[in-house]
């Protein structure tokens, strides 16, 4: 007679189980997506870009070329030469918002550019500075560039078809470096006043290392770029009229009246924002904030960002009543036109 062995017995069950395990395993997974198993999962699947596909025409002033790109690559090559990238995430936001509000009011505008045909916008301070990824790795470190690039970027994406509008318009998105603790009216620098650009105070703007500056003009360079004759009076300015940003608005020199604009611009100041000395032969200029004054300050911006205010509170602060909204009509709008 033979004996049982229940070890054996046991064996055999769980030899049987293992055989057949991956096969139960699989079959609902071959249930559910039917016969067809290289299809890839739904997630995979990348999602349908539904807006305009937009390419910008540069005109490159160096190389006297028309150079295409991306909407989005524009503006990540503008806010990397516009803020530094050091700045706040919210803070390069703000900036990705300015500069792509500035590229698309540009493009749906139907005024004469004064540029080349085909080109829409120039690569200068006089427009917007671009430069491309091969240019800013040259501007760059090599160590740097990154980490710099990917973090605007980023900005960039978490901001990609946002603008700014007023009135359901995209408005003149003007930024400038610092100011001396007020932004400026519009109408106090140029002739136009505007409603979103109105002074608001910038007390942020205190920690930027551009906020104080001096520098000494030779009187013979003083009176020959302002058309005056100083003679031996020690006080240079008088009459002085201030704009609701605390900078100069009027002043007269030497029996000559001037706007401070006039003033910042003959002299090439930093700032409206001054006050002048005499010392021997030089004139000593002092100034505060550096830039125009008109909308927002970067480094306002910055600082409104590391106390934790996103870049929806930071351009509805320097840029009044405005709304972000989606640019995708308009560019659409813009497309069909061409």
């Amino acid at each position: 007679m033979i004996k049982f062995k229940p070890f054996i017995a046991l064996g055999a069950i769980l030899f049987s189980i293992t055989l057949l395990l991956p096969a139960i395993l699989v079959l609902p997974f071959i249930s559910e997506r039917g016969n067809d198993t290289t299809a890839p999962p739904a997630e995979e699947t990348p999602a349908e870009n539904t807006g305009p596909a937009v390419e910008v025409s540069i005109y490159r002033e160096e190389q006297k070329k028309i150079e295409k790109v991306d909407l989005e690559d524009y503006v990540a090559g503008v806010v990397a030469n516009e803020m530094n990238a050091s700045f706040e995430p919210e803070a390069l936001k703000a900036q990705a918002l300015a500069a792509r509000t500035y590229i698309v009011r540009r493009m749906i505008s139907e005024t004469e550019s004064g540029l080349p045909d085909g080109a829409v916008v120039g690569d200068s301070i006089t427009y917007q500075v671009y430069k491309n990824k091969e240019e800013l790795k040259t501007t760059w470190q090599s160590k740097d560039y990154d980490w710099k690039m990917k973090k605007i970027e980023d900005a960039v994406q978490a901001t990609a078809g946002q603008i700014l509008t007023y009135d359901g318009q995209p408005i003149d998105a003007l930024f400038f470096s610092t100011s001396n603790g007020y932004t400026e009216n519009s109408n106090d620098v140029w002739a136009n006043s505007v409603a979103y650009l109105k002074s608001v105070e910038s007390p942020w703007d205190k920690n930027s290392p551009k906020f104080n500056g001096q520098e000494e003009i030779s009187i013979q360079d003083f009176e020959s770029k302002l058309g005056v004759s100083l003679g031996g009076s020690a006080s240079i300015m008088t009459n002085v009229e201030y704009t609701s940003g605390k900078r100069v608005a009027k002043a007269n020199i030497s029996g000559k009246e001037l706007t401070g604009t006039d003033i910042r611009d003959k002299l090439g100041l930093k700032s409206t924002d001054f006050t002048m000395t005499r010392s021997g032969q030089s004139i000593i200029v002092t100034t505060k904030g550096y830039g125009h004054g008109v909308g927002m300050s970067q480094y306002g911006a910055n600082g409104m960002a590391a106390e934790g205010k996103n870049y929806k509170d930071i351009v509805k602060y320097y840029y009044k009543d405005v709304a972000v909204t989606n640019s995708e009509s308009l560019l659409t709008a813009y497309m069909a036109k061409k």
